[in-house]
């Protein structure tokens, strides 16, 4: 049995559990901050609510692009330190920096996204979702969908490039 491997395994399973419900509580809780404070969207509104669902799975999505990049950088970590204890503090490390990035992008994509469609459109999108219309929910929550299922590889390459590859040529 590879140890580290079985370390790799269930960090990653531990992780995402709890990195996944933190950061899906913490979308839920802004976007209806967010709702109630600036629109004055209650949350008993069934095309808000759509709206929420669509932004959840998104950000969701977009969050688990860190999962490649993250098992390659464990792969180079545990080539260069054999101390357990200190690859699991380089992996914990990083993996926040990684997960905190894609949590930054997946948000400002579904955001503009929805900004942007609000822009072009002859409706305001803001107001029918105030007036519980279902769908234009539908419509927005598409979009956002549709623009992380679009985004997703770019910021999973984003992620990448913040690898510590090793150099192949030494100076």
């Amino acid at each position: 049995m590879n140890s580290k491997l079985t370390l790799l395994a269930i960090i990653e399973i531990l992780s995402a559990l709890s990195m996944g419900v933190a950061i899906l509580a913490v979308t839920y809780l802004l976007l209806k901050y967010f709702a109630k404070k600036m629109y004055e969207i209650n949350e008993s509104n069934q095309a808000f609510g759509i709206v929420i669902a669509s932004v959840l799975f998104s950000v969701g999505y977009m969050v688990s692009s860190v999962i490649h990049p993250l098992l390659s950088l464990f792969r180079i970590l545990s080539t260069r330190d054999s101390d357990t204890f200190n690859l699991l503090i380089s992996f914990i490390g990083y993996g926040a920096i990684y997960i905190s990035l894609a949590y930054v992008v997946a948000l400002t994509v579904c955001f503009l996204g929805a900004l942007i469609y609000n822009y072009i459109t002859p409706i305001d999108e803001i107001q029918e979702l105030k007036n519980n219309n279902l769908a234009v929910a539908l419509v927005v929550g598409s979009i956002i969908i549709t623009l992380s299922l679009m985004t997703h590889d770019g910021v999973e390459l984003l992620i990448e490039s913040f690898i510590p590859y090793p150099s192949q040529y030494p100076k």
